[in-house]
């Protein structure tokens, strides 16, 4: 299964059993609709209901991103992977304090342990880090001791706050990136990491659709903050594997500069070349496998998130406690 990411303008539409994008100019590119995973719009593309019900139809989800690379929305299928009993499960633990709480500091301590992952790495070669790691490694003793939702998302924003003081030290090149600034992001950093986790996000969400997980119920983040909250929740640990790294590379790779950014009144902005080249590595990333432990076969980047899918559901259905993904490479 392979995730389309279409960057060319035009008019997107059912063409007997394939999904056309047909250029401007007229030219076109067929999708292999039995092999595709899912799409994303970057281009000013038009389309009409006999093709979205074709998407439906096939499970196929369609994430939009704007001009300026941000994330619009998704077009989620109806889902066909359903369980009543799952679902119910997931409102209980949901609406259960202690419950919610112990999952919500799961998937903190797995997105820390990642984080200082990370930091080790470049610790090993000779960066500037070990402060932050002392720091982290102190606030992630705090996690099991929260007792409300709340606490333990102040616990992970200190974290986050101390792992990106020390980027300055692991980039090669100067970036003037000081902190984290999301509306609009100010620098060429901000600007890489706001548009890769809206990456992940949709990432996550195209994986919770073909298990039997309702995306609108979370337990670290608010069901009323964001629409698929609990992309939010699964982002978290996968965010340092893939985002983090992959802009680690990028940046010290020079595969993009401040030349690659233009500014503007919404604030730094990927060009149109450099939103296209980050895309392919980002999902060059996703492809990556490593030998995994339990299953004592490859698996890709991608194919973890679905696995940590499926490790929520046997805890919520009481057959085993969810242990979050832990970087061992």
């Amino acid at each position: 299964m392979e995730s389309y990411y279409l960057f060319s303008s035009g008019k997107l539409e059912r063409k007997d059993n394939v999904i056309r994008l047909t250029r401007q100019d007229g030219k076109f590119k067929d999708l292999k609709i039995e092999l595709t995973r899912d799409i994303y719009l970057f281009g000013e593309v038009s389309l009409n209901t006999k093709c979205l019900n074709y998407l439906a139809q096939k499970k196929i989800p369609l994430h939009v991103f704007n001009y300026y690379g941000n994330y619009s929305g998704s077009f989620y299928p109806r889902e066909c992977n359903v369980s009543g009993e799952l679902l119910i499960n997931q409102v209980r633990t949901n609406l259960d304090e202690n419950k919610r709480l112990q999952l919500a500091q799961k998937f903190v301590l797995g997105a820390s342990q990642n984080i200082l992952r990370n930091l080790k790495y470049y610790q090993r070669r000779k960066r500037n880090v070990s402060e932050q790691i002392k720091t982290i490694t102190a606030l992630m003793k705090d996690i099991d001791r929260t007792s409300a939702v709340d606490v333990l998302m102040g616990i992970e924003g200190e974290i986050h706050r101390n792992y990106y003081s020390a980027w300055e030290d692991i980039f090669e090149q100067k970036t003037d990136f000081i902190s984290r600034v999301r509306r609009p992001p100010d620098n060429m950093i901000n600007t890489l990491i706001s548009f890769l986790n809206m990456m992940m996000y949709s990432s996550c969400l195209s994986e919770i659709y073909v298990s039997q997980l309702n995306p609108t119920i979370s337990y670290l983040h608010s069901v009323s903050e964001r629409r698929f909250s609990l992309c939010l929740d699964l982002s978290e640990i996968f965010k340092p594997l893939v985002v983090d790294r992959l802009i680690f590379s990028l940046v010290n790779k020079k595969i993009v500069s401040k030349d690659s950014f233009e500014q503007g009144s919404n604030g730094c902005y990927m060009k149109k070349a450099t939103i296209l080249k980050v895309t392919k590595a980002y999902d060059e990333y996703l492809r990556k496998t490593i030998m995994h432990r339990t299953l004592r076969r490859k698996v890709s980047y991608r194919h973890l998130i679905r696995l940590e899918c499926y490790k929520l559901i046997k805890d919520l259905m009481g057959e085993q406690e969810y242990m979050p993904f832990k970087i061992w490479w």
